[in-house]
């Protein structure tokens, strides 16, 4: 237990350091292009996603997420017992990774955003982002254990261009995101509607998932069905 929440920690601030450093570094030499500073911000995350997957999943399922944390546990794949403790280490972890960033950049250690991120689009970007996020877990990790990484970062790359939101699709995440003003920051008050749509996200993905993949009403999928990535020894 306490190797899997060191590694919830450790995880999540690292992805925190990457979000929000990338975010900086590339609003820093993009001369003002979002456009160009967006694509950095992009493909450090989703490169990073990969690397940290492979490195925590063994170890904690590497969920670095509240609702995949949720998930895993309504899936069966995680300990109920688990679930308060992955959460406290991941926001615990997010906000350390922001601390991270803000001190390699020379940045005070918090700072409120003032980027608002309100309206209906970005809610629905939000449920949007999540359901996506979640369901390629479930799926991926149900039939392809090996690709969730890659799937992960694939996804998450994409959905920064195709959502309105830019896809945090993360609580822990989206809680830090609100200590910090830069580029990847948003206001504290809409940090609850960005959270409750996440949460109704995922909760959409889960009860698909249960429908569309149910092993029960495959007895060839019951027999070979071997989670991994969320399965926490």
């Amino acid at each position: 237990m306490a190797r899997a929440l060191v590694a919830e920690g450790i995880g999540t601030a690292l992805l925190l350091a990457v979000v929000v450093g990338s975010g900086i570094m590339g609003e820093s030499l993009a001369g003002g292009n979002a456009a160009v500073a967006l694509l950095a911000s992009s493909l450090a995350t989703g490169a990073a996603l990969v690397v940290l997957i492979l490195v925590f999943g063994p170890i904690s399922g590497a969920h670095l997420n509240p609702v995949v944390t949720l998930s895993a546990a309504i899936g069966e794949r995680l300990a109920w017992a688990r679930v308060a403790p992955y959460l406290l280490a991941q926001v615990a972890g997010a906000f350390a990774g922001v601390l991270l960033a803000h001190v390699m950049f020379g940045l005070p250690a918090f700072s409120a955003s003032a980027h608002a991120r309100a309206g209906t689009g970005q809610l629905v970007s939000e449920v949007v982002a999540t359901f996506g996020l979640v369901l390629t877990i479930l799926a991926v990790e149900r039939h392809r254990p090996a690709a969730v990484p890659m799937a992960v970062a694939l996804y998450i790359v994409a959905a920064y261009w195709f959502t309105a939101s830019t896809s945090f699709a993360n609580p822990a995440v989206t809680l830090a995101r609100a200590a910090t003003a830069t580029f990847a920051g948003i206001l504290p008050a809409d940090v609850p509607g960005f959270v409750a749509a996440q949460l109704l996200g995922a909760a959409g993905a889960v009860a698909l998932f249960a429908w569309l993949w149910n092993p029960r009403t495959d007895p060839a999928e019951a027999a070979t069905a071997d989670p991994v990535i969320l399965k926490v020894p």
